[in-house]
């Protein structure tokens, strides 16, 4: 280590840091300039990972803090964690998701989602300081959520764009929108039997099947309906379909 004028003020800050701490307020702690305070975080950083310390200074949620090693997470579990630690429900994670993905967005909206009743998980997640409030939609006036520095800080993570790409674990979007695309061109028959507009002419086969439904439901009323033999002959429909 170099010059420890500012690197050892600055370990004793952040050993008492509950959270992480920009490097501007860490200069305005000491009275000198952000770029001394960067320069001196980061030689820090590399002095700890070359000498093998069993902690790092790490950059997370917008600030710098002092974290143990990865590697040593199964002594400490064992010796002060284990049975303390309050892990959160699959339906919070799956809410906590919603709302990182989507942020910001309404409570409704994450319950329409996930199709259940999120109030009490919000509830939680904001409690535990995971999410926080992020102003009133203008269309709806509903209050909308969103991550906070919390969520960062415990995700490891310095901005929500450090977030794993969801895509992977959704359908293509040009697969959804072929599927969608089908079934817009799928002819349907109206209640009175006609073809509805702008569909194709159907096959033989297509109206025959209609034409027995029709039937089915014609017996059903006691009404007379035409039957499958009374379908004109594909290459009748096929003339048809011809431009005249």
């Amino acid at each position: 280590m170099g010059d420890t004028s500012v690197t050892a003020p600055l370990e004793a800050l952040l050993l008492m840091a509950t959270e992480p701490m920009g490097a501007a307020e860490l200069a305005q702690a000491l009275d000198v300039p952000t770029p001394v305070v960067w320069e001196a975080l980061e030689e820090l950083a590399l002095f700890y990972d070359e000498t093998g310390r069993g902690f790092e200074l790490r950059q997370v949620g917008g600030g710098w803090r002092f974290y143990t090693r990865p590697e040593h997470h199964d002594l400490i579990a064992a010796w002060v964690l284990e049975g303390q630690q309050a892990k959160l429900s699959q339906a919070a994670l799956e809410t906590l998701a919603v709302v990182a993905y989507l942020q910001p967005i309404s409570r409704s909206r994450v319950g329409s989602i996930r199709g259940v009743n999120v109030d009490g998980v919000m509830r939680t997640l904001a409690t535990r300081g995971l999410i926080e409030e992020a102003g009133h939609s203008e269309e709806t006036g509903a209050m909308l959520w969103r991550t906070s520095p919390l969520f960062l800080e415990k995700m490891g993570l310095t901005t929500l764009d450090a977030l794993p790409p969801i895509a992977p674990h959704l359908p293509e979007a040009s697969l959804l929108e072929a599927e969608l695309a089908g079934l817009a061109e799928t002819p349907v028959a109206r209640e009175d039997g006609a073809m509805s507009e702008n569909t194709e002419i159907p096959s033989a086969q297509q109206a025959a099947e209609w034409a027995d439904a029709e039937a089915a439901e014609s017996a059903r009323r006691n009404e007379p309906a035409i039957t499958a033999d009374e379908v004109p002959a594909e290459e009748d429909l096929d003339r048809l379909s011809e431009p005249s």
